[in-house]
């Protein structure tokens, strides 16, 4: 099979791919990304930014994927902090409020320039949280490098009430999602399984 690039350097979204089996490289695309427009609009827009930055560099055959995950609490849109203070008030922000975490995803196959994107939302309750469990979380992630300052994994297992939507798309990728895009390009994550490579509880 043709080789499967991820266009991102997030290590959840690598790990997400790992844990079925599949083989994949990484290529950071070192763009500029945008923060204009609705979530999805940016969400889906950074994920063909990234993917497209890869794919131009590559020759042959190979299949890249780009995904980009976003938190928007009503009209206020979070991505990255740039450091603890921000991570601090998004948190203080998103406790006790339902946000959405949208992930825009775009596939590009490097040989006829074939392309498919989409994006997936899930809508994810946060506890009510104290200052001292906002303190507890920051020390013990690295809250500057997460869309939203937080994690759902972990110890962002206690921040969260509950869930509507796909667990994996808050962690950064939605395989399923990912696996119908990837379909649309005559390819899929199903026939890349490695039985002996998959990991899981």
């Amino acid at each position: 099979m043709i080789p499967l690039i991820l266009a991102s350097a997030s290590p959840r979204r690598k790990a997400l791919l790992e844990d079925l089996g599949v083989e994949i490289r990484v290529e950071v695309s070192g763009v500029l990304e945008s923060a204009e427009g609705s979530p999805e609009s940016i969400a889906v827009g950074n994920a063909e930014l990234k993917c497209r930055g890869v794919a131009q560099r590559l020759e042959g055959e190979a299949l890249v994927i780009g995904a980009d995950t976003i938190v928007a609490l009503g009209d206020t849109v979070f991505g990255k902090p740039c450091d603890r203070e921000e991570a601090r008030a998004m948190l203080t922000s998103l406790s006790g409020n339902t946000h959405e975490v949208v992930t825009g995803i775009t596939c590009v196959r490097v040989s006829d320039g074939a392309f498919c994107r989409g994006s997936e939302t899930t809508r994810v309750t946060f506890r009510e949280l104290d200052p001292g469990e906002i303190e507890s979380f920051i020390e013990a992630v690295n809250p500057v490098d997460r869309a939203g300052a937080y994690t759902v994994d972990g110890p962002g297992s206690l921040l969260v009430a509950g869930y509507d939507g796909c667990y994996q798309n808050v962690l950064g990728l939605p395989i399923v999602r990912l696996e119908s895009l990837l379909r649309e390009l005559g390819d899929g994550l199903y026939p890349r399984m490695r039985p002996d490579r998959t990991r899981f509880l």
